[in-house]
Order: structure tokens, then sequence, then C-alpha cells
């Protein structure tokens, strides 16, 4: 019996030993282990929720995959005229009662014209009406505080820092106060602080629009504000570089915008008006306000039809400080072919009243005249160019030897819509001479007179050239050449043109003759 119980002992210790030798044996030799297959089990109420995908997120990885926020700004449009006018939109949030609200809106241009001023809720536009409007314009200043404070106390510190307490009786050249002591006068310039008890009523920091709204809608309200104001233009300035052999010219335009309103324009949505719009009524504030805003990458500045006149439309915000002039480039042709021209040009353009005549036969000067220098360019895309021009000085260079650019010349140009001719005048050649001469001068009856004219022409250069010499026929609307010595252009009933060609180091002679009745 007892060698039984210790057989049992045995086995049971060696069946210990086995298996912790097996157990060894599997921790330091790894195996695969299959991944078992999930179950979802219902969470207890009392259970924590495992964390959510943003929670686990880090802040780096939250910005990347968070939706951005949008947020509703208030805007600014501004677009200006080149007639010294410019129209002011703005949308501005204001917390607003059931009921009559006082408003003030400040940070307008000074040069505001306050009846142009239009008003609307864009959030309950039905039931929010502009009862009454004032414009404070009375800016603080040391004279207007002294003027408002006439028989009111106030005190000053001098330079030497005495002090003087009293009344003020005036303050238009020295300071007078009436004190204690008697009547104290003070040079202002020996003044070196002024204290006063509170700002008058009437005066502000900055011009504002004061208002009285009623509105049936309680909350924030976005309004709508739009006038015009007058201290604000825009005009176009062109940089032309001319080729070398004078046939052609690379094209920048430039928009200047000249800011005296009284205001700051920040980061404002800027259009430009070119064209000749009346102001005689408030037409043009309503007809501004339908303009559609858009915005284009390129170019930096948008051109298009607006109305009967041409609107450019920057495509970037714009801040234009008050008394600051702003370029922006709003064209650019690299190629555009031009013509170099030579004119002659005595006479003006008629101007006496119908059934009057110029009978002096001395009237126009008989000194020679240099020939002016004209570049012609053909605004059409053939040409290089094909885009409606704004007014504005065109200044002209040309390339030198020595890879410099000098100044030739400028001139001003016209609104000029595609397809229409733009000529520069840019000075007076050295080398080309004109002379004009009346040879022959006769009355033929009482209200009838013939004159023949000769002109000289002498070519200094080295090359031939051709010179365009135009006469206005300025003595009478009835005119008739009879006679000419060469072919030449009517350009209108009281305007003729010759081309005439001239060697190189030569002369060359025209004439005709004119018959005028009145």
């Amino acid at each position: 019996m007892q060698g039984n119980k210790r057989r049992s002992l045995l086995i049971f210790l060696a069946a210990i030993l086995v298996l912790t030798l097996t157990v060894t044996a599997v921790a330091q030799t790894p195996t695969p282990t299959p991944t078992p297959t999930p179950t979802i089990e219902p969470l207890d109420e009392d259970e924590d929720i495992p964390p959510t995908l943003e929670e686990l997120l880090t802040p780096e990885e939250e910005e990347e995959v968070e939706e951005p926020e949008i947020a509703i700004v208030d805007t600014l449009d501004l677009t200006v005229y080149n007639q010294n006018l410019g129209l002011v939109r703005e949308v501005r949030s204001f917390d607003l009662e059931a009921g009559l609200n006082e408003i003030a809106f400040t940070d307008v241009a000074s040069r505001i014209r306050p009846t142009t001023v239009h008003v609307v809720s864009l959030t309950d536009p039905e039931e929010t009406i502009l009862l009454e409007q004032h414009f404070a314009y009375d800016i603080v200043s040391t004279q207007q505080l002294l003027q408002r404070h006439i028989d009111l106390p106030i005190s000053l510190t001098t330079r030497d820092g005495e002090v003087h307490t009293g009344t003020l009786l005036s303050g238009a050249e020295d300071i007078i106060l009436a004190n204690d002591d008697g009547i104290a006068i003070i040079r202002l310039e020996h003044i070196q602080q002024f204290v006063f008890p509170e700002l008058p009523d009437g005066l502000v920091t900055r011009p504002t629009l004061q208002w009285l709204l009623q509105t049936t809608e309680a909350g924030t309200h976005d309004l709508q504000v739009a006038y015009l104001t007058s201290g604000i233009n825009w005009q176009a300035d062109y940089i032309a570089m001319l080729d070398p052999e004078n046939d052609g010219l690379s094209l920048t335009g430039w928009v200047s915008v000249d800011n005296n309103s009284g205001a700051t324009y920040e980061n404002a949505r800027l259009k430009l008006i070119a064209g000749d719009v009346a102001q005689v009524t408030p037409d043009v504030a309503v007809m501004a306000e339908e303009m559609v805003m858009r915005a284009a990458p390129e170019p930096q500045v948008e051109e298009r039809a607006f109305f009967d006149y041409h609107l450019y439309e920057v495509a970037r915000p714009v801040t234009i400080g008050d008394r600051q002039t702003k370029q922006i480039e709003f064209a650019r042709a690299p190629e555009v072919s031009v013509e170099r021209e030579y004119v002659v040009e005595f006479t003006r353009p008629i101007f006496v009243r119908l059934g009057s005549a110029i009978t002096d036969p001395n009237r126009v000067t008989r000194e020679p005249m240099n020939a002016e220098i004209r570049i012609l360019v053909m605004n059409e895309e053939a040409s290089g160019l094909g885009m409606p021009l704004p007014q504005g000085i065109v200044r002209v260079y040309q390339e030198d030897v020595d890879g410099s650019a000098q100044f030739v010349g400028e001139d001003r140009i016209r609104h000029t819509p595609r397809n229409e001719e733009i000529s520069l005048t840019l000075g007076r050649t050295f080398d080309i001479v004109a002379e004009r001469t009346p040879t022959a001068f006769r009355q033929l009856g009482e209200r009838h007179i013939e004159e023949t004219i000769q002109i000289e022409l002498r070519n200094q250069q080295d090359e031939a050239v051709t010179v365009r010499v135009i006469e206005h026929l300025f003595r009478a609307h009835d005119a008739e050449v009879t006679e000419s010595s060469m072919e030449f252009e009517q350009i209108d009933a009281n305007t003729i043109a010759f081309e005439v060609e001239i060697d190189a180091e030569d002369t060359a002679t025209l004439s005709y003759t004119v018959v005028y009745r009145w």
C-alpha cells in the first residue's frame, strides 16, 4: 500500500517537471498567434465611452483635418470716378433694440456729400427705417475747444510751470482769463498745456454720421451704407519704351488713385470708372450701387463695359490711406507697332463766326517752325493693343546705345476705345524746318478774298523723310482751294493736309491758292 502511494507521488512530480520544461521552451521560441475575431457587446451605462478619433488626434493632426471656421466680416467697396468723385459702400454690424436706436457711424470721409447717404438693413430691410441723420464734422482741435469754452472755466499751464485757472473770455489770439485777481492775458506761445473740464456737445474726434433708426427686430443687423464723396480721383499713367528703330514700343499702364477725401479705405474692393459721368442728379449713386462684384486673379485689373462707360476692377483688396496716392498696374502690352510722323501745322482750326472773316493778311506768323514729332498707334489687336485705354499721360522713353533709357517726351491721351488711333506729340525735331509765306493776298469783292500760300520744307537729316503739312483754312467758313502744286487730302471743310517727301539734306516747296467767301 505504501509502495503504491510512493509510486503515485513520483509520477506527479515527474509530470510537473515535464510541464515546466515545456512552458520554458514555448516562451523562448515565439510562434505566430492568430488574431481573434472581435465581438461587439453593448456598453453598460456606467462604463466609460471610448475616446473618439478627434479626441485621439494630436493638436497638429487636428488642425489638418478640421474644417475652417467661416466668419461674417464687414465689407468695404470703393468706386472712383475720374471726376474727383468716389462712391463708398460699406457693410457694418450693429446691435439694435426693437424701437428707436441712436447710432454713430464713424470713420466716414470728411468730404462726404451727406445728401447722398443711403442706408439699408440687410437683416430686416422692410422694417428698419432711417428717421433722422446728422453729419458731425466739427473735429476736435485746440481752437474749437477754446471757442466752445468761452465764458466757461478752464485751466492752463505755462512753460515755466505756472498754473492759471479762470473763466475764458477769449482764445482767438492770446488767452484772456477772468479770475479772482482780475484779468489775465497769456500769450499762446507761452502755454504748454490746456485742461478743459469736458468735451463740448457737437465736437467729435473724427467725422461721424449720427442716425436715428427704427426697427421692429432686435438683434445684430448688417447695415449697408453707401455715399458719395469728393476729394478722390484717379487717372491712368502710361510708360512706353520705344524701340531704337522707332517702329515699335512696349506699353505699361498704371492706375494712380489720389485720395484727399479725409478717410482711409482699408482692404477695399476697388473699382474705377472711365467716362464723363453727369453729376446733376443723385442717380449716379443708385447706378453705381447696381455694380456686380467680381474677383479675378489675372490680370491684376479686370476691364469690362459698364453702362456707356468702362469699368476697371482691381482683383485684390487695396488699402488707400488719406492724403495718399496709390499706383496699380492695369495694362501691359509688350509689343506694339507704331509709326513715327513729322507734322507741320502753322495755323489753328477756324473759330470765326458764320458770316464773318479774318481779313488781316499778316495774321499768321512768318517765323520758321521745326516739325513736330508724333508717334501714331492704332489701338487694335493686330498692332499689339486692342483694349479700352482711359485718359492719362503717356511718357515715352527710348534706349540709348549704352543701354540706358532716355526720356523723349510725353503727351496726354483722351479716353480711347478699341480700334481708334492714338497720336502722341513728343516734341519738335531739330533737323526739319518749315517756313510759311503768303505770296499773294487780294480783295476780289466786298465779301470775297483770295490768298496764295507757299511753304518751304528743309530736311537736314542724312535720310529721306515724309512731312505731313496740315493747313487750316481759318479766314472764313466758305473756303475753296482753287490751285495747288501737289495733291492734298481734304480732312474737313476747312482743313487740308499734304504729304511731302523730302530727300536727305534737301528742300521741298508746296503752294496753294484758296478763295474765301462770307
